[in-house]
């Protein structure tokens, strides 16, 4: 999760998100190369070592129409491949249901039979010691690690948003309408999110709390729920 300070991104949990950083990365380093040559070519000016000749140049001309052109493919490639793979949903091994409501989710894990529940946040004056303030919830969403994880969103009421930042996932909870998108975690974790689509006047009071777990023991507590 997100510490004081922070400025960069939170550690990834799936494959998705380590995409992401990897571009950010890679997007910073194409924004600085641009800077550098901006820099460069003001202090050639400042230095009067740019002539009018050299500006009206047609090999300048070409320059910056081709360069833009080139800083734009770097961009667009790995943006393109990195949509294609978020939008990408293949043979999930387990299907999860978040339903968005004033202000709670409702869970369905529609592999399993009668395995649904309600997640709220916990009231800070009813928070158990250690837990952290408006992030925990009193059922959170236990999936298995390192299995391809389906989730299917939508909304009971009003606009919400299901997002994990850490998992790189945020997907768009609509009344009358299921959008879905898929995520592997890489590790076992517990890992917060929050709503993030403005509902109201409690829309602070979403959170989302995703437990990866073993195998093992996500059958032990599927188990013991749907009993």
């Amino acid at each position: 999760m997100a510490n004081h300070s922070q400025f960069g991104f939170q550690d990834a949990s799936s494959p998705i998100m380590e995409e992401l950083v990897e571009f950010h990365d890679h997007a910073l380093m194409v924004a600085l190369a641009i800077c550098s040559l901006v820099l460069y070519l003001l202090t050639l000016m400042l230095m009067e070592k740019l002539s009018s000749n050299t500006v009206d140049a047609q090999e300048i001309e070409l320059v910056w129409t081709i360069l833009p052109a080139i800083v734009l493919i770097l961009l667009a490639l790995p943006s393109l491949q990195i949509l294609y793979m978020m939008d990408e949903v293949d043979e999930p091994d387990l299907t999860l249901k978040a339903i968005g409501h004033q202000w709670y989710w409702s869970y369905e894990y529609t592999d399993f039979k009668d395995l649904t529940f309600d997640s709220y946040m916990i009231p800070t004056t009813e928070l158990p010691l250690g837990h952290f303030r408006l992030l925990e919830v009193d059922h959170r969403v236990v999936i298995p690690m390192e299995s391809p994880i389906r989730i299917i969103v939508t909304a009971g009421d009003v606009l919400h948003s299901w997002a994990v930042p850490t998992l790189g996932v945020k997907t768009d909870a609509i009344p009358g309408r299921l959008n879905q998108t898929s995520f592997i975690t890489t590790r076992p974790g517990i890992f917060y999110g929050q709503c993030s689509e403005i509902c109201g006047a409690n829309h602070s009071y979403m959170p989302i709390v995703v437990e990866s777990t073993p195998l093992t023991y996500f059958e032990s507590w599927s188990s013991l729920l749907s009993s």
